[in-house]
């Protein structure tokens, strides 16, 4: 995908919010990520890889873009031992407090920012 920026954030879940569907029968490996368009252009969209985890006969992987036209996705997470943001989430046994997602648009100046919180903070 050229030199553009590529991170992608990976989790394992049934249905429900996490999949996009209610309707799935059995976990999956869902990732978010870029992908091209198509093979004919340079372009980018910003989804989700879903994946059965068993061979439940219920098909393969599925693509489900969300957004079109990305130039960049960069993902960090919150440590509070070193109470900074990290580029990778090396410890399978805690989930980091917090997740923030940066999409770059190349029809927007300035990228789009959202933290999202993982688990409840005290006030």
């Amino acid at each position: 995908m050229n030199d553009r920026q590529r991170d992608e954030i990976k989790w394992t879940c049934s249905a429900g919010p996490g999949l996009l569907t209610r309707y799935a029968p059995g976990k999956f490996t869902v990732q978010m990520r870029l992908q091209p368009e198509s093979n004919k252009n340079d372009r980018l969209d910003l989804g989700f890889l879903r994946k059965p985890q068993d061979d439940s006969g219920i098909g393969g992987e599925t693509w489900v873009p969300l957004i079109k036209n990305v130039s960049s996705l960069q993902i960090h997470y919150f440590d509070p031992q070193v109470n900074s943001w990290a580029d990778q989430w090396t410890n399978p046994l805690r989930l980091p407090p917090l997740v923030k997602v940066t999409v770059g648009r190349t029809d927007a100046a300035v990228p789009w920012e959202a933290i999202i919180p993982l688990k409840r903070t005290p006030f």
